[in-house]
């Protein structure tokens, strides 16, 4: 599985409510939630977002509350992949559980730019930096978090595989 894209650069500690401000919690349709990702930190991010981009981010990505609706509206936002520092532990899981590939490199995190053009590779976890000229590693996903990712999420697999 890859993904490739352009970069849009957060820091710390990117909470939920940024990404998908508490407002919007009445919406359940991820193309709703999507309308309204990232406009609290980042007013030009629905405008310029496009299918395969990608997040970068410093620590502590996704803190704040336990909603599934902030890894949902990046998803459907179209962005393939997130890449952090590190994540806040339920956001790590909500964003598996639905489907969102995230992967955690802090040498990736100390030179990626916004802009820059990614190419992302989960079965090896290598991170090309188009822009730079430079791969960083990541730990790659292990074969059965690859096809739960491929499935779209816990219950999507659960409800392909879950008789096997």
């Amino acid at each position: 599985m890859k993904a490739s894209g352009k970069v849009f650069r957060y820091g710390d500690n990117v909470d939920t409510d940024v990404i998908i401000p508490a407002r919007y919690l009445n919406r359940s349709k991820p193309n709703e939630l999507a309308e309204h990702c990232m406009e609290d930190i980042d007013t030009s991010f629905v405008n310029q977002v496009e299918e395969g981009d990608i997040i970068v981010a410093d620590k502590n990505f996704g803190c704040g509350s336990s909603r599934e609706h902030a890894p949902i509206a990046i998803k459907a936002s179209g962005i393939s992949c997130v890449i952090a520092r590190t994540y806040a532990r339920i956001f790590y899981r909500n964003s598996l559980n639905i489907g969102l590939p995230i992967l955690e490199c802090p040498e990736a995190c100390d030179e990626i730019k916004k802009g820059d053009r990614l190419e992302v590779d989960f079965d090896s976890g290598k991170i090309n930096d188009l822009t730079l000229n430079k791969t960083f590693q990541a730990e790659p996903f292990p074969p059965f978090m690859q096809k739960l990712i491929k499935a779209g999420g816990l219950a999507a697999y659960m409800a392909t595989e879950g008789d096997k």
